[in-house]
């Protein structure tokens, strides 16, 4: 490691051939690192620490650790202040302009929530002392590593109208089978694994509300990706789509999907948070600054790729010439109205912040939740609009850039697709990373990911709905009805 922190080759050597078990297209992953579906997110994950390694960016990365000398990254850090949260910010403000907002769960996401819970060890003392202690130790052992850890906190969609335990197989969604002097026994499967391919740990656990009888799946816990039993079923990978230079985010930023097996997984229990407990396994969220934190750093995340769009649009504009056109214009202020307000929303989570009784920081849930209410609809009128300024511009484009090899090919397209200020092979490059954002596959997932970022749409919109202050809105309502002098009240007077 450079002066303690992990470079992207200690991440690299870390996961290589650690001995996960990852099935790809009927096959297992061997090395992760060197495969070609995972190995160009590895790459951008590997820079990510080498930029908050690298000595000149050692303030906006990393803060000393309780005056030891020791440093760890901004994302490991129970927030005190403002300043420290805007600290974090500035952090993942870094990482996300080097993955252009397009890698969602880098390692700054998941701290965010071990952050969050270590914040709150009583809530999960109520378990028994033991567990906040796990939390505590695991926080600290994480942070001193900067280690990259990824969860899955969601059951797979089998049958939702009924609850865990009443599933055809009890054992369908992950959770406890077996309890042993040394730990835990668990079995089952959890979806949405964003980035466990690439992860060292995964937090294992659930955030959808839990009845009486599902106590066996109302746990939580960290396991190594090597963990005997835990098996990873990726998604396609969009980093096949075909030549770098013609996929230019897709061979990058393709964090992929996953889905877990937990085939008899045995979890000691140093490393369980919670244990048959509904209540402390549904509060983890919503009592613990836990989910604040990890989508605070989410909104930052979400705010980069805006302006990334944002400047892809004006480019797109330029080279079209049809820049200083009135109507392109006033969609370009739109698109940067729609942005300004996400940067403005994370500006308010810091401004509104509320510091507890502890002297912990909260991010302003209010500012939060209402972003996260309309990022959905948001994201896809935004990339709608980027389409209507671009017209046919990106259909008309040669297969690859490797047309520009052949002499004959290459004075065509020279001559053709040109514009002035905007040589071919330039128009051509932008124009396939414009596509690469919103018309292929890896587009295609993207608007997904934003749709369903928080959860179903009226799942998002109910945390609104539970933090809004509907008691001061009606209490106007009630007062003005309360001065209402109706004519017939002045004639009687």
């Amino acid at each position: 490691m450079s002066g303690g922190l992990r470079t992207g080759a200690d991440y690299i050597d870390a996961i290589r051939a650690d001995g996960r078990t990852v099935y790809y297209n009927g096959e297992v992953v061997r090395d992760v690192t060197r495969h070609p579906a995972f190995r160009g997110a590895v790459a951008s994950v590997a820079s990510l620490y080498d930029l908050a390694a690298h000595p000149d960016n050692r303030e906006r990365m990393t803060y000393e650790i309780d005056g030891s000398g020791r440093r760890a990254l901004h994302c490991y850090r129970i927030p005190r202040s403002v300043e420290d949260l805007r600290a974090a910010r500035g952090m993942s403000a870094a990482w996300a302009e080097a993955t252009c907002g397009l890698m969602g769960r880098t390692p700054d996401h998941v701290a965010g929530f071990l952050s969050g819970f270590a914040a709150k060890p009583s809530l999960f003392a109520a378990g028994g002392a033991a567990y906040a202690d796990n939390v505590q130790r695991f926080f600290q052992f994480a942070r001193d590593r900067h280690l990259y850890v990824s969860y899955a906190i969601v059951p797979p969609q089998i049958d939702r109208s009924k609850p865990a335990h009443q599933q055809s197989d009890p054992t369908l969604y992950a959770g406890v089978v077996a309890e042993r002097d040394d730990g835990i026994v668990l079995k089952g499967a959890q979806q949405l694994a964003t980035g466990a391919v690439l992860s060292d740990y995964v937090y294992v656990s659930c955030i959808h509300p839990l009845q009486p009888g599902d106590e066996n799946h109302a746990f939580g816990v960290v396991i190594p990706m090597s963990a005997p039993g835990l098996k990873v079923y990726s998604r396609k990978s969009f980093a096949l789509a075909g030549d770098a230079r013609d996929y230019p985010l897709s061979a990058r930023f393709d964090e992929t999907d996953a889905l877990l097996v937990l085939d008899d997984v045995f979890v000691p229990w140093e490393h369980v948070f919670i244990h048959r407990n509904l209540d402390v396994c549904w509060n983890q969220w919503w009592k613990t600054p836990a989910h604040s934190y990890g989508n605070y750093q989410a909104q930052v995340r979400y705010a980069t790729k805006l302006r990334f769009l944002l400047g892809l649009a004006k480019r797109v504009t330029e080279i079209t010439g049809v820049g200083a056109m009135p109507p392109v214009r006033v969609q370009l202020g739109e698109l940067a109205a729609h942005a300004t307000i996400v940067e403005l929303m994370i500006d308010a989570q810091e401004t509104r912040a509320t510091t507890d009784g502890e002297g912990v920081v909260w991010p302003a849930k209010s500012a939060l939740y209402a972003v996260m209410s309309l990022q959905g609809e948001l994201n896809s009128r935004m990339v709608d609009m980027l389409r209507e300024l671009s017209g046919g511009s990106m259909i008309m484009l040669p297969p690859s850039l490797a047309d520009f090899d052949h002499p004959d090919a290459a004075r065509d397209l020279e001559r053709y697709i040109a514009s002035p200020g905007y040589p071919a092979r330039d128009r051509v490059a932008l124009l396939k990373m414009a596509w690469d954002l919103i018309g292929s596959e890896f587009a295609g997932r993207h608007q997904q990911y934003e749709k369903f970022y928080g959860g179903a749409s009226f799942l998002v919109k109910q945390n609104m709905f539970r933090i809004y202050d509907f008691d001061a809105a009606t209490s106007l309502v009630d007062r003005a009805l309360a001065g209402v002098e109706l004519p017939a009240d002045r004639a009687a007077a």
